[in-house]
């Protein structure tokens, strides 16, 4: 049953306003649509003459989010932003002026217990976005080998306890495999000591490795870098929000080195101390933003 309403509160709005510039009869693609805040943001922006595009694979949030921008200018579409070419082609659009990717998760995946986003979750440990699609994240801790498991945990995570929490899980499942969430999240926390002054949960880079692999959002935030670029007008920006290092590393080492893109973010914004305490899941957001050129261009600004 599709909640009412969305309790996600977009990060760094503000900022993603003023360097994506929507005007009037712009066409902007929001890839993450999530709980819908910054497509209503940019929608108000364009007006009746522009077009917002939402993408998003979680069929559940996107048409929450669908009923929340009824009356703006805006379509959704149900699939992963690396294949914006191709649902561009479908909508019969030729070039946009902007494209805004929020990764990671959305307050509203975190708060529906049944899909083992959160922690505290007694329902099936799944952790995909989009539900119809992959192997859920308990089946995979029953798969993969102890050693596996362990690089996986540390490269997706960059976990330094991976080895002991693989020993640890792949000892329970002889048992009792591992089912949901708040038991994958309570065998970790006796794996990795809680550090002083630190509020985050120890099983947090546990939990962001495999959601990150039964997702392969890895592999589609380094396709849609290599494939958005060209949909861009000249003057089109594309401006990317990610939640962890191995995010903002593609990301700027992309726009570096894409002769098609000017980069104007030369360090990430980051949300302001007022956000950070009102929005906890702000805290770790990096926005780095660029702008489509033609490579002679870029190579004259030098």
């Amino acid at each position: 049953m599709i909640t009412p309403s969305t309790c996600h509160v977009p990060v760094m709005l503000d900022e993603v306003v003023h360097w994506l510039q929507p005007s009037a009869g712009q066409t902007i693609v929001d890839g993450t649509l999530g709980g819908g805040g910054h497509a209503a943001a940019l929608a108000a922006r364009v007006g009746l003459h522009g077009r917002v595009v939402g993408v998003d694979l979680d069929q559940q949030t996107a048409l929450r989010a669908q009923a929340a921008l009824t009356n703006l200018p805006f379509e959704l579409v149900l699939g992963n932003f690396c294949n914006l070419p191709e649902i561009l082609q479908e909508l019969n659009v030729e070039g946009i002026d902007g494209v805004l990717l929020d990764l990671g998760l959305s307050s509203d995946q975190l708060a529906d217990l049944q899909r083992g986003f959160s922690f505290h979750s007694s329902g099936p440990l799944d952790l995909r976005f989009d539900p119809t699609r992959g192997e859920p994240a308990w089946r995979l801790l029953q798969r993969l080998g102890e050693e596996h498991l362990a690089d996986l945990i540390y490269q997706y995570g960059e976990e330094r306890h991976s080895r002991r929490i693989a020993r640890r899980i792949v000892a329970a499942r002889r048992a009792n495999p591992l089912r949901t969430a708040r038991e994958l999240a309570d065998l970790v926390r006796h794996c990795v000591p809680r550090s002083r002054g630190h509020s985050i949960d120890p099983a947090t880079r546990t939990f962001q490795a495999l959601r990150i692999a039964v997702n392969g959002e890895l592999d589609s935030l380094a396709a849609g870098l290599a494939r958005i670029p060209g949909c861009l007008r000249p003057g089109g920006r594309l401006a990317i929000i990610s939640f962890h290092s191995l995010e903002d590393r593609l990301v700027k080492h992309a726009f570096r080195k894409d002769d098609r893109l000017q980069v104007l973010t030369r360090r990430p914004v980051c949300p302001t101390e007022a956000e950070r305490n009102n929005n906890p899941r702000a805290r770790s957001a990096k926005l780095r933003v660029a702008e489509r050129v033609e490579c002679c261009k870029k190579l004259l600004r030098k």
